[in-house]
């Protein structure tokens, strides 16, 4: 079930740390790979268990803006505390997309590209732009929509 070996790792820059502009998911999948394989965790890491798992990071970030309206969402300091815990956060759940993708054994790149290929036939811009769903009557500000003629001009 397993696409890469056990022997990939993410290539750290001169820091120590990988990067977005460096790391492939191939990699990244090893890192998370190894990781579980080291501390005999496999058994552990049942589809439904890695679910589970996953849904209860994604709630623990929830919780970091819980009662932060928009604007204080939007306006953490990167290099504070609480912008660390976000990260941290992120990364529980991206660990465990990993960790799901490795278990199944499916190409998670090709499932992203199919996923946004379904989101572009669902959600074409010409009609979404600057809204949030069909049922969404807020005035389509011009910038938003791209030119002064609104959503689906």
């Amino acid at each position: 079930m397993n696409e890469q070996s056990p022997d990939d790792e993410a290539k750290p820059d001169a820091s120590g740390a990988s990067s977005d502009a460096q790391a492939t998911i191939a990699e990244l999948r090893g890192v998370m790979r190894t990781f579980v394989a080291e501390r005999n965790w496999q058994k552990f890491h049942a589809p439904k268990n890695l679910a589970m798992a996953l849904a209860i990071e994604a709630a623990e970030l929830m919780e970091r803006f819980q009662w932060l309206d928009v604007a204080e969402s939007r306006a953490i300091p990167p290099n504070s505390a609480e912008a660390e815990a976000i990260r941290e956060e992120v990364a529980d759940v991206f660990c465990y997309t990993l960790a799901i993708a490795n278990e199944l054994g499916f190409d998670l790149s090709q499932a992203f590209v199919r996923k946004m290929a379904k989101n572009r036939q669902k959600y074409p811009a010409e009609e979404y732009r600057g809204r949030y769903g069909k049922g969404d009557d807020r005035p389509v500000e011009p910038s938003a929509a791209g030119e002064s003629g609104g959503a689906g001009a």
